[in-house]
Parts: structure tokens; sequence; C-alpha cells
């Protein structure tokens, strides 16, 4: 693995898990009011995007971070979806 593979993953980790506070809060509180539906439906369609992107130029760190931050924030979106008052 050289450098710039190692980089990619670190990055990728680092911006994958800053969504698991969200994903822990808005379980908890079973509100999800201040998220915004608009931003996390764009934030996923991007995230599809790059996953695609990924698969198309064989980057593994892409699709990988890319593709365990789209569950994340699906799981959010859903949550807002279902929580919604």
């Amino acid at each position: 693995m050289n450098w710039t593979t190692i980089l990619g993953l670190i990055a990728g980790t680092l911006t994958t898990i800053a969504f698991i506070p969200q994903v822990i809060k808005t379980w908890k509180t079973k509100s999800a009011d201040d998220v915004s539906l608009g931003m996390f439906l764009t934030l996923c369609s991007g995230i599809v995007l790059w996953i695609v992107y990924g698969i198309s130029i064989h980057d593994i760190p892409l699709i990988v971070a890319n593709g365990v931050t789209f569950i994340l924030a699906f799981i959010i979106l859903c949550m807002k979806i279902r929580y919604k008052s």
C-alpha cells in the first residue's frame, strides 16, 4: 500500500466516523428536527456519485469510505423521514 492510499483511507475514515455521533443522537432522542432533509437528500445523492466515480477509477479507499458514509447518511435520512413531526 502506498502513501496516497493510506492518506485516502485515513481521510475516508475520519469523514465517515463524523456521522456516527449524529446517528447515535438521532437514534437515542428519536428526533431529527435539527437535521435538514434537503441537505441529507443532496448528500446521499453526492455520495452515490462518489461511489460510482470510485468504481469507475478502481479506487478502493474512495469506494469503501463512501460506501460506509452512504450507509450512515442513509440511516440518518431514514430516521429524519420516520421521526418527522
